[in-house]
């Protein structure tokens, strides 16, 4: 069941938006941005790598080693899309995980 941004209080939207965006294989983690500028402050919390407006959302994102850009950028949107009604989502590629050594 898909809820809308209307639904929810704003901390728990957060959470939901970051669990969601967390849960696509694509997405390494959410990324804070080069000095940590992209957030969304909660009491008490601050969520990196969300920055959430009423017209739009940001969603920046470290991918996981070999992911592509477009697909993983359009399988967050997908990912969100129950959240967001008709925002835009912004899905920001800040960088791509180590790839794992063996």
């Amino acid at each position: 069941m898909t809820t809308s941004a209307e639904a929810l209080p704003h901390g728990e939207l957060v959470a939901a938006i970051a669990d969601a965006v967390r849960a696509v294989p694509e997405v390494d983690d959410l990324h804070g941005g080069a000095l940590g500028e992209v957030a969304t402050l909660l009491p008490g919390e601050r969520i990196p790598g969300l920055r959430l407006r009423d017209d739009a959302w940001e969603v920046h994102v470290t991918l996981v080693w070999g992911a592509s850009v477009a697909s993983s950028a359009a399988s967050v949107r997908r990912a969100l899309a129950g959240l967001a009604g008709e925002r835009p989502i912004h899905v920001v590629v800040e960088d791509f995980a180590r790839p794992a050594t063996s």
